[in-house]
């Protein structure tokens, strides 16, 4: 059984999902008090962990479609979402922010990663052949 086309309901509130996501976390970023270097520690692991988290919806995708995806390609997907939501969470441990700064960046980092995963899914269903042919 082929998936179903996402609608575009779906589709348009997964772009909201991210947009917010990833704009609140650079919002917060812009005007947190705090020195550049730290601010580029927290992008870096943004831009990481969305990129880690679409690989992994397409790696976990690809092995129930039945496309060849090797053992070290999926162990390094699951490896590195898991890293990049490890580093925040080490960063917004140790980092001299008010708890509910912490608590904002980890709900929109949270927030951008689930969305790019939605996101990455509906493009790649709305791509699929239609059985209808």
């Amino acid at each position: 059984m082929s998936p179903q086309q996402p609608s575009p309901a779906f589709i348009g509130a997964s772009w909201v999902a991210l947009v917010a996501g990833m704009g609140a976390f650079m919002v917060g970023l812009f005007n947190a008090v705090m020195p550049l270097n730290e601010k580029g520690y927290y992008f870096t692991i943004l831009m990481y962990g969305l990129f880690s988290a679409i690989s992994l919806q397409k790696s976990v995708r690809d092995r129930l479609e039945g496309i060849p995806v090797t053992n070290i390609y999926y162990g390094l997907s699951w490896f590195s979402t898991v890293l990049a939501i490890g580093l925040l969470v080490v960063g917004l441990w140790n980092a001299t922010l008010a708890l509910s700064e912490k608590g904002f960046y980890g709900m929109s980092f949270l927030l951008a990663l689930f969305a790019a995963i939605a996101v990455q899914k509906n493009t790649r269903d709305a791509n699929r052949p239609t059985a209808q042919g």
